[in-house]
């Protein structure tokens, strides 16, 4: 049995990988709360935001983590299209789950429902983001751990996605995604503590990309994206306030200027 770190680079990738989930679910959040303040293209935009929000940070998030992943007796390299396909798979399962909510008209089936889909949402793409790992021996699961890693992620999807939709205030939006990128951090932590490695010794050279190589990169790609993408959101004006502010126009239009 090969002997694990999870954290051979020190606390920099646990805290690093726990900010970036909190940045996606934060904007995720808050873009789903804007969708429902909205109709048709605008809603469908603000919804597609949501789920790239989500699903790229808590991709983000497992990759940081993954940096600190090692295992004793083998390097590790990564299969590259199984890695993007993870990246896919959470943006179009947590989007099922922010579309759920923004389109269901009765809340709480649509909560239940949102919140299963984001939850497994992501739970598969851990899972994925872990088949895609390439090593000198065989990986097996505890069954219960796993189970558990569902459970946390799904829990904790639906009590941010509640939160922050049954309130739909920025204060209250800002403490579910802090309490969601825990939950995605202790779910991510309890699949790896699932995790058993035979390792193989000797063995040919491993295909694939170390992090350097790929991971990384690719990670702080999507990182800038989920700060600009923030702090666009954070700026932009809501339906609300553009209404405010057309009525609080409206006088000013209907004074007649004196003639000349």
């Amino acid at each position: 049995m090969g002997h694990m770190h999870h954290f051979s680079a020190g606390w920099v990738t646990p805290v690093l990988s726990y900010v970036m989930a909190v940045l996606g679910s934060a904007l995720g959040l808050r873009c789903t709360v804007r969708a429902l303040g909205t109709e048709g293209r605008s809603r469908r935009n603000w919804l597609l935001t949501a789920a790239v929000a989500i699903g790229a940070g808590i991709w983000t998030m497992h990759f940081i983590a993954m940096l600190g992943f090692g295992v004793s007796g083998t390097p590790i390299r990564y299969d590259v299209w199984r890695t993007v396909l993870s990246l896919l798979v959470a943006i179009v399962v947590v989007g099922a789950g922010v579309c759920t909510v923004g389109h269901w008209r009765s809340r709480i089936p649509a909560l239940l429902a949102g919140g299963l889909a984001t939850g497994l949402g992501v739970a598969s793409m851990h899972y994925l983001g872990m088949s895609a790992v390439r090593l000198h021996g065989r990986i097996t699961y505890a069954p219960g751990l796993v189970a558990l890693s569902v459970v946390i992620a799904v829990v904790a999807a639906t009590a941010a996605l509640g939160a922050a939709l049954i309130v739909r205030r920025p204060v209250v939006a800002a403490l579910a995604a802090l309490v969601m990128g825990v939950a995605v951090s202790s779910m991510h932590y309890t699949g790896m503590a699932a995790i058993r490695v035979a390792v193989t010794p000797g063995g040919g050279e491993l295909s694939g990309a170390t992090t350097t190589d790929f991971i990384f990169p690719l990670a702080v790609v999507l990182g800038s994206f989920l700060f600009l993408t923030c702090a666009f959101v954070a700026l932009s004006p809501t339906a609300r306030e553009r209404s405010a502010a057309a009525e609080a126009a409206r006088p000013l239009a209907d004074v007649e200027l004196p003639a000349t």
